[in-house]
């Protein structure tokens, strides 16, 4: 099998408010993306946060810091969902599909989802369910965070790589609550070791996903 590599993108970071997360104090996130290459080319998981609004940026006291990939780097965008934080580089890359649940993205249109001036100019290609890129390259749904987000699975052959995005929000809390599609992911990795990689936590989780219940 041909290598798939990762490479982290750091993109900045915010502050979310303590009553948003129902926690004692406000908490620094960071903004992370994902440069895969593989057999087929390279994709980028996540464009971080872009121009925002006024608004959004007095909430969440964005620190923005720039996306070096070019829209030459890769040949396909995958957004683990639709908030700002996600897609606010998308527009740079107007000729380059990016892969998107046909939930989430009828979601985000429909208002009150992102923030919409984010939206126009991008090229998306609407899936249902999982979708093979490239060989060891699937994207999975891993709806909870959002009806349509979605997650990338990386077969190295011998272990696996999960992309989770913001399928949970810390590496510590992989896995609680339980989601169905934690089987799928057990079940893809058929006992090999994993190693699970998120958008707004550094720390990742590594070890072996539990069987399907």
């Amino acid at each position: 099998m041909d290598p798939i590599t990762v490479h982290r993108l750091d993109l900045g970071y915010f502050t979310r408010p303590a009553a948003e997360w129902g926690g004692p104090h406000a908490r620094v996130e960071p903004v992370l993306g994902y440069l895969v290459r593989h057999a087929r080319g390279a994709l980028l998981l996540d464009t971080g946060m872009g121009t925002g609004s006024p608004e959004t940026d007095a909430h969440y006291q964005p620190v923005r810091k720039p996306l070096t990939v070019r829209p030459g780097d890769v040949d396909v965008i995958v957004n683990c969902h639709l908030h700002f934080d996600h897609i606010g580089g998308n527009q740079r890359f107007p000729g380059t599909p990016v892969l998107v649940q046909r939930v989430e993205l009828a979601t985000a249109r429909a208002g009150g989802h992102t923030i919409d001036s984010l939206l126009p100019g991008v090229r998306y290609e609407e899936i249902d369910g999982e979708h093979e890129i490239a060989p060891g390259v699937l994207v999975v749904p891993t709806p909870g965070h959002t009806d349509g987000h979605q997650s990338l699975f990386l077969d190295h052959g011998d272990r696996v790589t999960v992309l989770a995005g913001q399928a949970y929000d810390f590496a510590a809390e992989f896995g609680t609550p339980y989601r169905p599609w934690l089987d799928r992911l057990a079940e893809l990795a058929a006992g090999r070791p994993a190693r699970v990689l998120f958008a707004h936590d550094r720390d990742l989780w590594e070890g072996m996903l539990p069987p399907p219940r």
